[in-house]
């Protein structure tokens, strides 16, 4: 660790609320020059609106409490503010141009202009500089829209270190990355760190990045600052960080579950082909055939781009691909699900991996999310009645433990943990014959993950068939009974979970020919 002792920066005393909610609450936090500092907490905890604060999102006046940067005292009324101190915050959520190229991003708000005019060549010419620095191969001049996530998480950091960083924040880096993309941006955090003294702040529930890449932690809990360490000199290991972000020992993290003997079949697929809606000669999913049944929790293991959300989302309403052919079997019988609304009358449930944009409209209610997929129930000569509407809001509240002070508050408010139980809550509410899970602890803290996994068990003894894909094997191994591999859009394998390792089931993912095992 280079850094020199000295802090960068200091946060003392820093409270705020909202309505009806104390967000933060006398929180303290210092970070060394030249070191990675972690945060890590429960959704809700305060970790994102601490970064908020220091970055000028929320302004000063709207908190109490102190922060000296570089020994000097700040007072951000806006981004802008920050970012002229040398502060740069890269948020969970992208904020790029989809439709600009790398370089118009990079340097959109601080074009390279001579008299007004804006110079491309040196435009293009510093772009490729600070590219280089992250390890973004790619011409300045591709658009945002034609990479992946990991590049576009470099575009990011390249826009930062353009304007001369001297504090990165990352919120949730590697939350929507892959183990390669992840792995090369915490290297990256660790470049920076000891060629360009960029000191760097990371927020992330993965506690095994916080181990292997930050030198120091800080742990928040309620709003409140709960822990402090050194990670190296302290020997801080994940059962640590566990116990002071949920308050207690989390013994074991999935829950105690009884596999079910599985009942009779709920949903099969038979020679399920989809091709990709630009590049239609490629087929994203090929010829692929899997059965879940009652009572039974089954995995989908597959690596980037195998096909595993195109997959599901083609069967429920085709909103995924073209050339779409197969067989869909609903408790022994064919059934189309061509729509949306087909899938769901057919009792089929997906749980989108990207919640806020498939699984939830934020600007509603709590209360109006989860009716959402169920109105029908809900609606007397086409009025809908309010009064049972909130009655069912009320007992998913209670029953999935969602925190929230009120149905009537907008789904926007809640953390993600909550947000995931509202979505949950909406599908639960339909009845469904099948639940399909894409990524149904991504973002989530590892109390919340534990209160998903008490529910997706409970479905599984209620009878459901539940369906989960997830990029995390351990995950999949600690809740599944059954796991299907996915390699280039084929089945590859077909593993009970007591036959089933990561070692197994990468072996099976990496696999170009089919080859199921039965």
């Amino acid at each position: 660790m280079p850094s020199d002792g000295k802090t960068i920066l200091e946060m003392r005393g820093i409270s705020m609320e909202f309505p009806g909610v104390k967000a933060l609450d006398d929180v303290t936090m210092t970070v060394s020059r030249g070191e990675i500092h972690a945060i890590c907490g429960e959704n809700g905890a305060g970790k994102s609106t601490l970064m908020k604060i220091l970055s000028g999102v929320h302004p000063y006046g709207s908190f109490t409490g102190e922060v000296d940067f570089e020994g000097q005292p700040c007072q951000f009324r806006s981004i802008r503010d920050s970012e002229r101190r040398g502060i740069a915050i890269i948020h969970q959520e992208l904020a790029l141009n989809q439709f600009l190229s790398i370089a118009e991003n990079i340097f959109v708000g601080n074009e390279q202009a001579t008299h007004g005019v804006i110079d491309w060549r040196k435009t293009e010419q510093r772009a490729t500089e600070v590219m280089r620095r992250v390890g973004l191969p790619d011409s300045p001049n591709v658009k945002i829209a034609d990479i992946g996530v990991g590049k576009q998480q470099l575009v990011e950091i390249a826009k930062a270190l353009s304007k001369d960083v001297r504090l990165l924040i990352l919120d949730e880096p590697t939350a929507a990355l892959n183990d390669e993309d992840s792995a090369h941006l915490l290297g990256l955090m660790r470049q920076l760190r000891d060629e360009h003294d960029v000191s760097c702040i990371m927020i992330t529930h993965k506690l095994n990045e916080i181990l292997a890449v930050a030198d120091t932690v800080t742990v928040i809990r309620d709003g409140k600052t709960v822990a402090y360490g050194d990670i190296a000199k302290e020997g801080i290991t994940e059962e640590f960080l566990i116990r002071h972000m949920v308050g207690r020992p989390l013994e074991n993290r999935y829950p105690e579950h009884t596999p079910n003997k599985p009942g009779a079949e709920v949903m099969r697929l038979e020679d399920w082909t989809v091709h990709h809606p630009i590049d239609t000669e490629r087929k994203v999913a090929d010829s692929v055939s899997l059965s879940v049944h009652a009572g039974e929790i089954v995995g989908l293991a597959g690596l980037m781009g195998a096909g595993r959300t195109e997959l599901v989302m083609s069967m429920f309403g085709h909103t995924y691909g073209v050339g779409i052919s197969g067989k869909v079997f609903i408790n022994g019988k064919e059934v189309t699900t061509r729509t949306v609304s087909q899938a769901v009358h057919q009792h089929i449930a997906y749980c989108s991996e990207d919640r806020k944009r498939f699984g939830l409209n934020t600007i509603q209610s709590v209360k109006e999310n989860i009716t959402a997929a169920g109105l029908s129930n809900l609606a007397r000569f086409g009025v809908i009645e309010t009064l049972a509407e909130t009655g069912i809001a009320e007992t998913f509240r209670e029953d999935l433990n969602i925190k929230t002070p009120s149905v009537n508050v907008p789904a926007s408010k809640l953390s993600g943990g909550n947000q995931q139980k509202v979505v949950l809550a909406k599908w639960i509410y339909t009845s469904p014959a099948i639940l399909i899970l894409d990524e149904p602890t991504r973002g989530i803290d590892v109390g919340a993950k534990y209160e998903i996994y008490t529910i997706i068990n409970r479905m599984a003894d209620e009878g459901k068939a539940v369906l989960v894909i997830s990029s995390e094997l351990v995950e999949l191994l600690g809740i599944c009974d059954r796991i299907y591999t996915l390699s280039g859009g084929r089945i590859t394998g077909n593993v009970p979970r007591s036959e089933a390792t990561q070692e197994s089931l990468m072996t099976l993912m990496t696999q170009e020919k089919e080859k199921v095992h039965r």
